[in-house]
């Protein structure tokens, strides 16, 4: 921010330089809403909504900008990379040549993205979803809070095997922030430990209690065909295995198919996270435990709605507390609480929720 200086009225000079300092200050943006120009507010934005990967769990979220987009009269491109953070920095580099109003991103690495993530705040208002990069400077984010996820998760792999046994954790990799927050979660809520986000079990450890015995984090880089071989090998590898978990959207579908393909249905439970409809479906035949789902469709839409205000001047704060979800002011995020769906949820428990009644409601949202 440029200062203001005060009026030296006996220096008519110094008066025409705060003058000048002045009307520059009035041409830039407010502190809190980063880069690039303001637009009129009846004027048509162009904003981004860029993914990490190309998955169904960013097919409701696309859904969600769509419908943000015509409301608030805005352009949405959506970019799902297939070639993960190289494509990535490809996309955002693109944009900002173009003048891209807004841009909305989930990252993949904060530390390897930190320059490109600060680069693209100086030109256009950033913010995160998905997975945050609270170290950049990014304006929000919009998600929820993966390790209370990742606690829930692991509650639910509890419910799945009471008795304790073995169990694999596959992920796309732990370089994002919320993949290791949702590890470390389900972690700690098997094992039992009082509740701690700042820490880390290296993956390739073998980490256990008296009843449970996580073997370790399997990581296939968004993959699919990498996912699908690591959940055959570790059924090969480890005959006692109790419980898979697939903490990214395409995982637990892939699970269930090197099941199947081993002939261990009875033996080996499965609990994901996401709503891929092949876990949805998994869970409806009884061949999945059960999933911690977010909230990709208002991932999305919030996302627009706040890139559209920031690119029509309006203030951050303002925007975010119009959300749906829970507006957590000094670590500007928005956060939505994590839901399971099981066949059969506990009626008193009020974060599970009905299988079939939950599909039904996001096929309104996306059909």
């Amino acid at each position: 921010m440029i200062p203001r200086f005060a009026r030296f009225s006996f220096r008519p000079y110094v008066a025409v330089i705060a003058l000048t300092l002045a009307m520059l200050s009035s041409c830039t943006k407010p502190e809190s809403s980063g880069g690039g120009n303001t637009v009129g507010k009846d004027e048509k934005v162009t904003l981004a909504f860029i993914t990490n990967v190309v998955a169904s769990f960013w097919e409701v979220a696309e859904k969600g900008a769509e419908a943000a987009g015509k409301e608030f009269n805005a352009d949405v491109k959506i970019f799902m990379p297939t070639d993960y953070a190289a494509e990535q920095k490809r996309i955002v580099e693109d944009l900002l040549i173009r003048g891209i109003d807004g841009i909305a991103i989930t990252v993949i690495d904060q530390e390897g993205q930190m320059d490109m993530l600060n680069n693209a705040a100086e030109q256009t208002h950033l913010i995160t979803h998905d997975s945050d990069a609270p170290e950049t400077d990014r304006l929000c984010y919009i998600g929820i809070d993966n390790y209370d996820a990742g606690l829930a998760c692991g509650e639910l792999v509890k419910q799945a095997i009471p008795d304790g046994g073995e169990i694999m954790l596959y992920v796309g990799n732990l370089d994002q922030i919320n993949a290791r927050l949702r590890r470390q979660g389900v972690i700690d809520a098997v094992l039992g430990r009082e509740p701690d986000s700042s820490r880390y079990d290296n993956p390739g450890e073998v980490v256990k209690n008296d009843k449970y015995t996580i073997l370790d984090t399997r990581t296939d880089g968004a993959d699919f065909a990498k996912a699908k071989a690591d959940a055959s090998d570790t059924i090969s590898k480890h005959p006692n295995l109790a419980c898979m978990v697939g903490l990214f959207a395409y995982n637990p579908p892939l699970c269930l198919q090197a099941v199947k393909d081993a002939g261990k249905l009875d033996q080996i439970k499965i609990v994901g996270f996401d709503e891929e409809g092949g876990t949805l479906q998994g869970i409806i035949d009884g061949e999945i435990f059960g999933t911690v789902v977010q909230n990709p469709y208002m991932y999305g839409y919030d996302s627009i709605r706040i890139l559209a205000g920031l690119a029509r001047g309006e203030d951050l704060k303002t925007l975010m507390k119009a959300t749906e979800g829970v507006h957590v002011e000094e670590e500007d995020t928005i956060l939505f609480p994590a839901r399971i769906i099981k066949k059969t949820p506990n009626p008193e428990a009020k974060n599970e929720f009905e299988v079939e009644a939950f599909w039904a409601r996001l096929k309104e949202l996306t059909e």
